[in-house]
């Protein structure tokens, strides 16, 4: 008999049992949001400082839930990454399914934003509610990149609380593997939503690449 999980109570534990998904630790294996960083105009420095200043200023009246997030924190940075631009589009709220095999389980669950290269999956961002630490919404944002149908490329995801981001890579094969990279904190001195859009226009970059054949995602 088929189980259904929702995939916003999936475990790690049950990822790596059902899934057989094994955590990266070498520092090679994600050096996406390391290497080849673009530059971050003087422009969008002042558009992320005032980002910062209102989630700040939001912060004082809680609870601050998953939609404000989405609007104050992930949309000004989406934009300025060119998410919503040609030939990138979004989609919101996706609904995906992933099976394990010979093990009868099925997840299911809701992707917060999902942005697309043509079929290329490329960043999927689960905002969760600021209170909650990221390591609550891993598993699920595990979950859903493993639904992406192309084994041959990886998947990249971002998972945030508005205040905390975090970039996830996972590659699809005989064994499925994933790596994380460092923790981003926009408490942190200065302002590190300004790596945090770099990341993202990389990834955008890489996306770019591989329209044109030279680069797979």
């Amino acid at each position: 008999m088929t189980q259904t999980l929702p995939a916003r109570e999936i475990t790690l534990h049950e990822l790596e049992t059902k899934f057989g998904i094994q955590l990266v630790e070498d520092d090679q294996f994600f050096r996406e949001w390391q290497d080849n960083l673009p530059e971050i105009t003087d422009a969008e420095k002042e558009r992320l400082d005032r980002v910062k200043l209102s989630y700040q200023n939001l912060t004082k009246y809680p609870p601050l839930l998953e939609n404000t997030v989405k609007m104050v924190v992930l949309s000004p940075l989406l934009d300025l990454a060119d998410f919503y631009l040609h030939p990138f589009h979004i989609k919101s709220e996706k609904s995906v399914a992933i099976a394990a095999a010979d093990e009868g389980v099925i997840v299911r669950g809701e992707i917060d934003v999902l942005a697309l290269l043509e079929q290329v999956w490329l960043v999927v961002i689960e905002s969760k509610k600021a209170a909650f630490s990221l390591e609550v919404g891993k598993p699920q944002l595990l979950a859903y990149m493993l639904s992406n149908p192309d084994r041959e490329k990886p998947a990249y995801g971002l998972i945030t609380n508005g205040s905390s981001f975090r970039f996830i890579k996972l590659v699809k094969g005989e064994t499925t593997r994933y790596a994380v990279s460092k923790l981003f904190d926009i408490f942190n001195p200065g302002n590190e939503l300004y790596s945090v859009l770099s990341v993202l226009k990389r990834l955008g970059q890489l996306a770019m690449s591989n329209q044109s054949g030279s680069f797979c995602l």
